[in-house]
């Protein structure tokens, strides 16, 4: 059975950090190209982040390039996302999925299998 679970979200302050994990198992997680998507209040899903399962491609959405970075740990079936300066507009529930989400490749992230997701909050 598939699983993913999310955790380290929180609240922080614009301009803070926060690493998010994602445990994954049920799955040959090695051979899997992974993504993190989010979901703002009231608004829909929208990716964020991709890795190929071997990590050697790596692809941002405009809003989080230059602050966030994604990667994977294939021994502990684990993926990340660090986040850096983090803006009041990065505020949402953050969800780790399986397969590449990012436009073009014709997945959408409503439809790929998530985790139960990790709020995230930036405000003073």
């Amino acid at each position: 059975q598939v699983h993913l679970v999310e955790s380290g979200g929180g609240l922080v302050q614009p301009g803070g950090s926060l690493k998010l994990s994602c445990a994954a198992s049920g799955f040959t997680f090695e051979r899997e190209a992974m993504s993190w998507v989010r979901q703002a209040p009231g608004k829909g899903l929208e990716w964020v982040s991709d890795i190929s399962s071997r990590s050697s491609f790596r692809y941002y959405a405009d809003s989080v390039k230059g602050r966030f970075t994604i990667s994977r740990d294939n021994d502990v079936n684990t993926l990340y996302l660090q986040m850096d300066s983090l803006k009041p507009e990065d505020t949402a529930v953050y969800y780790c999925a399986k397969g590449a989400l990012r436009p073009g490749t014709g997945a959408n992230p409503a439809d790929a299998f998530r985790g139960q997701g990790t709020q995230v909050t930036v405000s003073t």
